[in-house]
């Protein structure tokens, strides 16, 4: 799984934000500390204690859509 910068506590604001076009990094998972460039991604948040998950489009370093 990958983690995402700025984390949000709802999936509900994540997607709103996303929609808002506002830049949210992807960073590989697994203590893996790259950011995820192009292609699907799968992201948890909080970062903490991961009460959501989400799949999403990542586009030069940045998620550009939500897929579910």
């Amino acid at each position: 799984m990958a983690h995402i910068s700025p984390d949000f506590n709802s999936k509900k604001d994540f997607k709103e934000a996303v929609k808002a076009g506002r830049k949210i990094e992807v960073w590989g998972g697994f203590g893996c500390m790259q950011q995820v460039m192009d292609g699907e991604a799968t992201v948890e948040a909080p970062a903490d204690y991961h009460k959501w998950y989400a799949r999403v489009l990542v586009t030069n370093g940045y998620i550009s859509k939500v897929l579910d």
